[in-house]
């Protein structure tokens, strides 16, 4: 959760020397090869590979980067971003046929409460256009996790590789197009220094093969619902290596939007295992 959370401030350095779907299209590139030599592609269909690809790559990191360059800040985006948790049960209820739950519908109400209190307060470091940008990068997010519970229970180490590389097209055509044509692009490669490359790799290494490596290791030993809750610290990590590293600013205001997104997304995640707890405890009381 550390290297996740942190991993916003990362972005926001790269961001310094390399236009945002360039930087996406290389964080893809160098999660790609040469990992995808050492990993077989996982047993799913090219079109989950594909779809997935172009959602997360494609779709969630280029909004998401071309967000953090002007328009919101690290610690906030690593908050708003978490809409896709919302965005995943919405679409679960409408394309799945999912019922969705009184608890859901409170979860849902305190996190909007706090994207509106972050929009209600929007200044120099972040927009309204920033938050639109960063809750779309949270829709493709949660597109991308429905075309990936489709793929069933595979490595998602070997996963986020052979998706990573449908990515990397797209966004090299959408560099190529918005950002410049070769020259530009090849320049901006050339004078980065050392420390933007060493966040790409941070963003591919460790972020992707290193941090969904990690989670996989992890569900593979314990239970799902005694690690999924840990997924909640990404922003409490997000903003507080920002506050730390950054210097971005929290106001009251800021602590209170954070408190009602994480109430809600906490609420969410943990309540159907309070519920079962107690029912479990009820009966025992009543055997």
């Amino acid at each position: 959760m550390a290297i996740w959370g942190s991993n916003f401030v990362v972005i926001k350095v790269a961001l310094a020397s390399f236009p945002p779907l360039l930087m996406a299209a290389l964080r893809f590139a160098t999660a790609t090869l040469p990992a995808i030599l050492f990993f077989k592609r996982p047993p799913v269909p090219w079109r989950n590979l594909a779809g997935y690809g172009l959602l997360i790559g494609g779709g969630q990191f280029s909004l998401l980067y071309l967000a953090m360059q002007s328009q919101i800040s690290p610690g906030l985006a690593s908050l708003v971003v978490q809409a896709q948790v919302l965005f995943t049960v919405l679409l679960a209820v409408l394309f799945e046929g999912e019922r969705v739950r009184p608890f859901q519908l409170v979860a849902g109400a305190l996190a909007l409460a706090g994207f509106a209190l972050i929009g209600w307060h929007t200044d120099g470091t972040t927009t309204l256009l920033g938050i639109a940008m960063t809750l779309g990068a949270g829709l493709c997010w949660a597109l991308g996790n429905m075309v990936r519970r489709h793929a069933g229970r595979v490595n998602m180490v070997a996963y986020m590789v052979w998706t990573s590389a449908f990515s990397v097209p797209p966004l090299i055509v959408l560099s190529l197009v918005f950002e410049g044509g070769p020259a530009v692009l090849v320049h901006a490669m050339h004078d980065a220094p050392w420390l933007a490359w060493g966040a790409v790799l941070w963003q591919s290494m460790a972020n992707t093969i290193l941090g969904y490596g990690l989670w996989a290791w992890l569900l593979v030993r314990y239970d799902a619902a005694t690690i999924t809750p840990f997924a909640l610290l990404v922003p409490v990590f997000g903003m507080g290596s920002s506050v730390a590293l950054l210097g971005e600013p929290f106001p009251a205001w800021k602590g209170g939007s954070m408190l009602l997104v994480m109430a809600g997304l906490s609420l969410n995640v943990l309540w159907p295992r309070v519920r079962a707890r107690l029912a479990r405890r009820s009966m025992n009381k009543m055997a």
